[in-house]
């Protein structure tokens, strides 16, 4: 799963597009089970086709899925997520609208990893060994902001190193929820 160079996104209309609800559903749909279309993504998101249809164009539009033309049958139309690192500049050279639409993703983000938390939280012991693959930990370094960056680099080519050492996955494998966040302890 190469996901390529990192692309820095600094557009306000892409950030936008991600900072959708609906289009934040469609996306999680398309990475966790694969290419779909907007008739079959509407069915599972309790929408209606032409809801999908608009957000997988706008998504499109930002580079974010792409179509599967050797899927489609006549005017049937297959859409994947694209697989690629995004990245975000400083918040110190974004401008305010970039900050509004960043935030906003960000919220939505973490609304959804909590969500997502408590799913697993539920369903915890009905999942044999996997109810046991919670592997928490929280800690402080005291570092600079260049050594925080280079901390951060590790761990993102830590993360490719596993995401390409996992392609094709076994057939034990699950799909694992991974987050990574680090900020300033201001009081």
């Amino acid at each position: 799963m190469d996901q390529g160079e990192p692309r820095e996104l600094t557009d306000p209309a892409a950030l936008r597009a991600l900072g959708h609800p609906l289009r934040q559903a469609i996306l999680r749909r398309l990475r966790r089970t694969g290419p779909a279309t907007s008739t079959s993504l509407a069915r599972e998101l309790g929408e209606n086709t032409g809801a999908t249809s608009y957000h997988l164009r706008r998504l499109a539009e930002h580079g974010f899925v792409e179509e599967v033309p050797e899927r489609g049958r006549g005017r049937e139309r297959w859409w994947q997520a694209r697989s690629e690192d995004l990245r975000f500049p400083p918040r110190s050279r974004m401008s305010e609208e970039v900050r509004a639409a960043f935030d906003e993703l960000g919220r939505l983000n973490v609304a959804d990893d909590v969500a997502a938390f408590a799913r697993f939280q539920r369903r915890r012991d009905d999942l044999g060994e996997w109810g046991d693959a919670l592997l928490f930990a929280r800690g402080a370094l005291r570092l600079t902001a260049p050594e925080l960056r280079r901390f951060w680099e590790d761990y993102m080519a830590l993360y490719e190193r596993y995401a390409r050492a996992t392609d094709p996955p076994g057939e034990d494998a699950r799909r694992v929820l991974v987050r990574f966040v680090a900020f300033p302890d201001v009081e």
